[in-house]
């Protein structure tokens, strides 16, 4: 159906404004001009919200826009009259899920710690948020992203949203290349596979099986892997070496 001609955009807060127009959303989906009224702005959010419900419970090949109209007492025309398409509803819904876990990544980063500790930081974060809702959009998001080249309808716009969405975890090992705690000589797009790909795997057993992880602890497992992989070799031998030097203080001290 032909879709009338009012489109909302996303309402921000201050506290991201600054870090968003920095890092704009790549590939965000097309919005035309904003609510003309408060009414409107509330129209958009609710709108939203229920459209994660929906399309977390049913997937976005399940889910229609009749039934996220439904569920609002509202008509499938409203929700055209803010979203071009079900697509674009869908990349919003992911977007502005992608940019609460961003936030909170950036919020919450332990900056004054050393890389390894922050690395924790950013795998415990993203497994924690990617599961507090349930499975249903980890899961859509998840399989729609491996929807590239099969003609369906998400896959490369989703591509392009994930690309956003892993920055943070790009800016903390170019920080670490820059301060020598993280090898130089592998790609930064290799590291940040090895740090999501794993990542993933978890992620999808916990939606195959239904069997719950303790994420804190699988967090600091999984860095426990990583980090030999990602850490400067200079660092690693240094380390070696003041363990070295710490176990010759207790012998002598003990002597």
């Amino acid at each position: 159906m032909n879709a009338p001609t009012l489109i909302a955009s996303k309402p921000k807060s201050a506290g991201s404004a600054a870090s968003k127009a920095a890092k704009p959303r790549a590939a965000a989906a097309p919005q035309r001009r904003s609510p003309a009224s408060a009414k409107a702005e509330q129209r958009v959010r609710d709108i939203l919200r229920v459209g994660r419900e929906v399309f977390a419970e049913r997937g976005f090949e399940r889910a229609t826009t009749i039934e996220i109209a439904q569920r609002l007492g509202i008509s499938e025309a409203t929700v055209f009259t803010y979203f071009h398409s079900k697509r674009d509803l869908c990349m919003r819904v992911i977007g502005d899920w992608y940019d609460e876990i961003i936030d909170t990544i950036e919020t919450g980063l332990p900056r004054q710690a050393g890389v390894r500790e922050q690395l924790e930081f950013v795998v415990q974060t993203h497994l924690r948020l990617f599961l507090i809702q349930g499975t249903g959009l980890c899961a859509l998001v998840l399989s729609e992203g491996r929807t590239k080249g099969q003609g369906l309808e998400l896959g490369q716009t989703l591509v392009e949203l994930q690309r956003h969405y892993t920055a943070p975890l790009m800016d903390l090992l170019v920080r670490g290349q820059a301060s020598g705690a993280v090898r130089q000589d592998i790609p930064l797009r290799l590291m940040r596979s090895l740090v999501f790909g794993p990542m993933e795997h978890m992620l999808w057993e916990v939606i195959a099986t239904g069997r719950q992880i303790d994420i804190a602890s699988s967090a600091r497992d999984l860095v426990a892997l990583l980090w030999p992989a990602l850490q400067a070799p200079e660092q690693e031998l240094g380390e070696l070496r003041q363990m070295k030097a710490g176990l010759r203080a207790l012998l002598e001290g003990g002597a």
